[in-house]
């Protein structure tokens, strides 16, 4: 799909078009990954067994997930349309385990209102993404040392436990991933995943997967700043 035509009226159209379908396709593959994530999540907390079972074998299952995450980002191009699409499910379905698992140590009306928060969060930012005339391909760079220095204070964290470092922490994530999700929704709808994947139908797929951990980050941090444990 091109996305230049000799006259800037019909390239205007043609980019609005192209940008309605990605999107409208990427958010199809998300909301479905977010239902099944909820889905699994829901019986996870229904069973202490499974709850038990999955805190034993949290880290695992973590490092299970960051590697299937990475082999769908790095090997998109290699794969079909439909392993790629089989592999983001299993991935939103794993990821049900541990979302089950954390939200379980918050009371029901602090998980409501992180996801209230981070879906209106996650909407705006993507509606910016959007309609906004700016380019915000420059924080790409930025972005990918802000993750990286995200996940090292985490690590750091979780060794050497520091509330007032925690909540830093939490508060850089929500703005990370809100600028986060303006960028992403932006390279969706500008056409750039297509040139990276090669296919329509495999930029769907990894932007599903991008907006996906998005949003679920959005929400992660949001609770740790908003919620109350049990």
């Amino acid at each position: 799909m091109t996305f230049q035509t000799t006259s800037q009226g019909q390239a205007d159209v043609r980019v609005s078009g192209a940008a309605v379908a990605f999107l409208s396709q990427a958010f199809l593959w998300m909301f479905a990954g977010l239902l099944l994530t909820a889905g699994v999540t829901f019986i996870v907390q229904s069973s202490p067994s499974v709850l038990e079972t999955v805190a034993g074998a949290w880290l695992p299952i973590v490092f299970g997930q960051l590697g299937l995450a990475w082999a769908i980002g790095l090997g998109i191009r290699r794969m079909s349309a439909t392993l790629a699409l089989g592999l983001f499910f299993v991935y939103a379905a794993t990821l049900g385990f541990t979302i089950g698992l954390i939200v379980s140590l918050y009371t029901g009306t602090s998980v409501f209102t992180a996801f209230l928060s981070a879906s209106a969060m996650f909407g705006a930012a993507g509606i910016y993404g959007v309609v906004t005339k700016r380019s915000l391909a420059g924080l790409g760079g930025i972005l990918t040392i802000g993750i990286f220095g995200l996940i090292a204070a985490s690590i750091v964290n979780l060794i050497l436990p520091n509330g007032a470092l925690g909540w830093i922490i939490s508060l850089i994530g929500v703005v990370l991933f809100t600028v986060l999700t303006a960028y992403d929704t932006q390279r969706i709808a500008s056409g750039q995943l297509v040139a990276v994947t090669g296919s329509a139908e495999k930029a769907a797929v990894l932007g599903a997967l991008q907006l996906y951990l998005d949003f679920v980050n959005l929400f992660l941090f949001l609770l740790r700043l908003l919620g109350n444990r049990r």
